[in-house]
């Protein structure tokens, strides 16, 4: 007998991750998680996100949770992955009743997998693999990696083109063809259509097809906002994608830097519900963290409940005595301890987190 053909290949990682301090990650929201480090399966990047205590409303109850983050930016194709976690002994003994596991489809970069949700706080509470304040998951990713060859029902004919929907909505944008609603910011007028906004943002659904005022308006006034930052989220909710933020028209009220527009862009997206934006934005703003900029990025998150891009300043505020010393000597440092002290805080816990 011929030895079987393989029709499919994986490739695994297993990583090891410990949560200390358990019983203070308990006190994040239920929607607040904190992220790994940067993760390699597969030929790809990827991160864990932990959930302290997921509200599952179906259920009325608590999970502590992990979910799997594609982080790599170049994507031809899907990629095809599982989370499986389970918990484990500090001595690699692992749970009699087995694992959980999820799987997904990723296509671009941020894209987050399903929640998988491990043992009930109340579960961990009373089990051996909490140890002290601290417990260990084992998670392993596997990705399916592609045959050289998929057959398909459609005919080998008929050619399958890239999806280019987010071009022919941009365009739709643009032309304004069909529009049913004008949002007016500062000075300058959009047309857009409500249908569309109301598909990709709760905020807008509640506005236009709720019992909000706004249902039966033709014409919005947008307060508390730049015509520049709403442009460019009208195009991320059409699109999906971002344009380069330095190329975005000059705006006399904001100073325009990728950071600072990067900053107001975060709190739009905040105010209307689009998280993935929120997220693109908290991962910018990380990116182009330097000395300079590393006390007000802080408090910035510390202001607007950014809970992984404020651990992300506090690990690289806190990455070396030097780090420390040069954000201090910043005049950024001396303005946010001004005014907002609670920075100090915050950056203090952390450190004494870190010496234990």
């Amino acid at each position: 007998m011929e030895p079987p053909t393989n029709l499919t290949d994986t490739k695994c990682a297993v990583h090891l991750l410990k949560i200390n301090g358990y019983s203070v990650t308990k006190a994040l929201d239920h929607s607040e998680y904190i992220s790994s480090r940067r993760l390699a399966a597969g030929g790809y990047d990827w991160e864990v996100w932990y959930y302290p205590c997921h509200y599952v409303p179906s259920s009325c109850m608590c999970w502590i949770a992990f979910r799997l983050v594609f982080l790599s930016k170049e994507c031809k194709c899907e990629v095809k992955a599982a989370l499986k976690c389970r918990l484990v002994h500090e001595a690699q003994t692992y749970l009699s009743s087995g694992s959980t596991s999820v799987s997904w489809k990723y296509t671009e970069q941020r894209d987050c997998g399903p929640l998988l949700l491990l043992i009930k706080p109340e579960d961990l509470q009373g089990s051996s693999y909490l140890n002290g304040d601290s417990f260990v998951v084992e998670c392993t990713i596997t990705v399916l990696r592609e045959p050289q060859e998929v057959v398909t029902n459609v005919c080998p004919s008929v050619a399958d083109p890239c999806c280019d929907l987010h071009l022919q909505l941009g365009k739709l944008l643009l032309s304004e063809k069909g529009a049913d609603v004008t949002f007016v910011v500062v000075s300058e007028s959009f047309l857009a259509h409500k249908i569309i906004l109301a598909t990709r943002s709760p905020v807008f659904m509640a506005e236009f097809f709720g019992p909000m005022k706004e249902s039966s308006s033709q014409c919005v006034e947008i307060k508390d906002m730049e015509a520049s930052v709403f442009r460019v989220m009208l195009h991320f909710i059409y699109t999906g994608t971002l344009p380069e933020l330095d190329q975005q028209p000059v705006s006399s009220d904001i100073e325009q830097d990728a950071t600072t527009m990067t900053q107001h862009l975060l709190v739009a997206a905040d105010r209307y519900g689009l998280d993935r934006l929120k997220l693109i934005c908290q991962e910018k703003l990380h990116n182009n963290m330097n000395v300079e900029t590393a006390a007000m990025t802080l408090a910035f998150a510390e202001q607007h409940s950014c809970s992984q891009l404020k651990d992300k300043c506090i690990e690289f505020i806190l990455s070396s005595s030097a780090n420390l010393d040069a954000v201090m000597a910043t005049e950024g440092y001396k303005l946010v301890m001004a005014s907002c002290p609670s920075v100090l805080n915050t950056l203090l816990r952390a450190a004494v987190g870190r010496q234990k």
